[in-house]
Order: C-alpha cells, then structure tokens, then sequence
C-alpha cells in the first residue's frame, strides 16, 4: 500500500515537473543574451546595443493584424510616457496567419511619438526573434530589463486587459511593469496571455 502511494506522489511529481516546464517553454526564455535584425534602413540592429537602457520593451506587431490597428494610439502613449524615462521601445514587425492585403495609407499601422523620441521598427521576416522570445500573437510584449551580461524578461504578454476597447480597460500591464522597475521594484506580473493574430512559425 506504501509503496503504490509513493508510486503516485512520484508520478504525480513528475508530471507536475513536466507541465511546469512546458509552460516555461511556451513562456519563451528567463535571460536573453542577444538578437540582430534589420531596420527599415536595411541596417542591423543589436539588442546588446540597449544594454545602457533601464528596460527594452519588445512588441511584436503586424501591419496585417487588426488587433496592432487597435492599439496603435495605446503603444504610441506608451513609447512617448517612457521613452524620455531611459525605456527603449522596439517594434517588431512580424509575418501573422493572414493573407497580406493591400492596405490603404489610412489603414497601415501608425506608431507615433511626441516628436522628442524617435521609434525603432524592425523586421522578424522568419520568425526568429518571435520564436527565440516565445512570443505567439501580434500585438504581444515583452518587457526585458539589463542584468548582467544580456537582459532578463520581467514581463511577457498582453499590453493590457481589453484589445478591442481602450475606455474598458482596467489593468495596464507594460505601463504596471514599467512603472515597478522604474521605481526599483519587482515587476510585480509575470505574465498575462496575450489577444491577438497567431504569428506565423516557418
């Protein structure tokens, strides 16, 4: 009897052990030591070359994706309130599971700033950064912080908790993270499960 009760405490452990990883791996990675991808210039563009920064937001978003449309004025809020606080902010623009359609000027997505802060857009043409970063859906945000000799995630997730509709939302996740690093503080959330288009894999 002992011993079938120590068989299911064992069992049960290692599947316990087995969910909690997979979730890590879903979740992308703890530390970051780098990435390169090209700028709308066609120039390569470290994230070591942040290093300085007191945190780098990584959003994935896409032209193509209805729900980056929606938080287009949200993102640019963000970028403009933190940019001048030493927080760097990096658009990814990344392929989704939708047919590219041929967007009108007034449709493409606009990401602005006050004029005083300047926006990095960059392109994950394959994947790699999203993948590398375990991110899934545009838009998605990771919030890394410089430890060391890379930069640790402190946050990965949905910007907020109402894609469709600004005027509902209740909880401001990056602008929570960022305001608790800011200040010396744990991050405060982990994560939250992003709303958004499925990014397409390769």
């Amino acid at each position: 009897m002992k011993l079938r009760r120590i068989s299911i405490l064992v069992a049960s452990a290692l599947l316990l052990g087995t969910l909690a990883v997979g979730v890590a791996r879903a979740q992308g990675p703890a530390t970051v030591t780098d990435f390169t991808l090209k700028n709308a210039a066609n120039a390569d563009v470290k994230l070591s070359s942040y290093a300085g920064s007191k945190a780098v937001v990584v959003v994935f978003i896409s032209q193509n994706c209805p729900f980056s449309r929606l938080y287009q004025d949200r993102l640019s809020a963000l970028a403009s309130t933190y940019g001048s606080q030493g927080v760097q902010f990096l658009f990814i623009d990344t392929p989704i599971n939708l047919e590219a359609s041929a967007a009108t000027e007034a449709d493409k997505l606009k990401i602005k700033t006050d004029g005083v802060n300047s926006l990095t857009y960059l392109r994950d043409d394959a994947a790699q950064v999203s993948t590398l970063l375990g991110a899934s859906k545009t838009p998605e945000a990771i919030v890394l912080q410089p430890a060391g000799n890379g930069f640790a995630v402190r946050y990965h997730g949905a910007i907020d908790d109402n894609p469709q509709v600004e005027a509902y939302v209740k909880q401001r996740y990056v602008q929570q993270v960022l305001d608790n690093l800011l200040a010396g503080r744990a991050a405060g959330v982990a994560s939250q499960r992003a709303a958004g288009c499925l990014i397409k894999k390769k």
